[in-house]
């Protein structure tokens, strides 16, 4: 029997909760006991400061970052990650070695029973560029007030009245036993690698490596390589407007994509299909779209 191993987490409910579906996938597939997985707690920096967006202070790294430490120090065997969140450029030193079956990735609205059910000038609370450019396509009447903060704090704010509506991720709200709060968004084309649960590890540890493989979902891994491959096309930031959403169909990928200029004035839409080992395609529709935005929405990308 081999030790147990230690899973690193963000302490939030919802990182707790992803860790734990972790923990009995590989319980379910290694039939081990539950001594032998330990859920190990970290505070990121991403989880202390939640008075301003993630792009003013440091992008998606301030959650990821003391994760990292401590998977590359051995304090930890693996980390737990919502893909969404981790940077497109990860260290050689480490690896994502599965991903967990995809949740949906939809965005739902908490506060209307539809955008059109918004009263004019509404404040939609929501710190993401991308959510905040696709509303305001479709409303530019809206006004845009940040919000952070995990979920439950998110709908504790909304009780209080600091916005009028707010956009979450379905996956999230599921995970955390809210199946039925708010209005699924099913037009609006996700972040890229939304729903999606990440397990990495460290590159040199193969027999480590090799038992978080055991529970990759081959569907969700080369979608979301997909989505991840686009990005690093796109050299988007934090600040950077981008949706996408990759759908494996037989072999082939089904790619959709889109930029979006931060008041929603210009989208720039692509879409392709391509062998499922393809890499090269995502990049070359990042260069595609690229090359149809204006120069302001490009300067938004170093791609």
């Amino acid at each position: 029997m081999m030790g147990s191993i230690r899973i690193g987490t963000r302490g939030s409910p919802l990182a707790l909760a992803q860790a734990r579906m972790v923990a009995t996938a590989l319980r379910d597939t290694h039939d081990w006991g539950p001594e032998q997985i330990e859920i190990v707690p970290i505070t990121t920096t991403g989880d202390i400061v939640r008075d301003r967006p993630l792009a003013e202070i440091g992008g998606k790294g301030l959650w990821t970052k003391e994760l990292d430490a401590c998977l590359g120090d051995g304090r930890t065997d693996i980390s737990v990650h919502s893909m969404k969140d981790v940077e497109t450029f990860r260290p050689e030193s480490l690896q994502i070695a599965a991903m967990l079956p995809r949740a949906s990735v939809c965005d739902r609205l908490i506060g209307a029973e539809s955008l059109e059910a918004l009263p004019q000038g509404a404040r939609v609370g929501t710190s993401s560029p991308r959510r905040a450019a696709q509303l305001l396509a479709r409303r530019p009447d809206l006004v845009i007030v940040p919000i952070r903060g995990n979920v439950e704090t998110r709908l504790r704010k909304l009780g209080k009245g600091e916005a009028d509506a707010t956009l979450l991720a379905s996956a999230g709200l599921e995970r955390l036993n809210h199946p039925d709060t708010g209005v699924v968004l099913d037009d609006f084309l996700p972040a890229p690698a939304q729903g999606a649960v990440g397990i990495e590890v460290r590159a040199s540890d193969r027999r480590t490596r090799s038992l978080i493989a055991a529970i990759d979902d081959r569907a969700t891994h080369l979608c979301v390589g997909a989505e991840r491959r686009l990005l690093e096309g796109l050299g988007g930031t934090c600040r950077s407007p981008i949706a996408a959403l990759a759908r494996l169909d037989g072999g082939e990928i089904h790619l959709r994509a889109e930029i979006i200029s931060p008041d929603g004035s210009e989208i720039v839409r692509c879409e392709e299909r391509f062998a499922a080992e393809d890499t090269e395609t995502p990049l070359a529709l990042a260069r595609a779209l690229l090359a149809r935005a204006s120069p302001s929405l490009r300067a938004l990308f170093a791609g």
